[in-house]
């Protein structure tokens, strides 16, 4: 293969790992839910472990352990946020902003 037929491979792997991170999204809110009708806590140290374990059990290389664990540690960083957001949504609008405010937020 040239360096376009393995560019074209890329391309396809990272149109599905969009597709797996958003499925890996779709479940952290709905943990999200079950965390904020339960009052348990969003940042689970444990739970961070065994994914970190699993993954770099789960791991045939090249990509080195480390780097992995790095990559999920930031992975689980970005749905630890989507979870915040599903116990704590963003306010809505109250409708008491003057015209001004609008302004100063556009």
């Amino acid at each position: 293969m040239d360096i376009e037929d393995w560019r074209k491979k890329i391309d396809e792997l990272d149109r599905k790992l969009v597709a797996l991170l958003n499925d890996r999204a779709r479940a952290a809110v709905e943990i999200g839910k079950l965390k904020r009708e339960t009052n348990l806590p969003v940042y689970e140290p444990d739970r961070e472990r065994v994914v970190f374990a699993n993954v770099q059990e789960a791991n045939r290389g090249p990509l080195p352990s480390r780097d992995l664990v790095r990559i999920y540690e930031r992975i689980i960083d970005v749905m630890r946020n989507i979870q915040k957001e599903e116990i704590a949504p963003v306010a809505e609008p109250t409708g008491a902003e003057t015209e001004l405010d609008s302004e100063v937020n556009d």
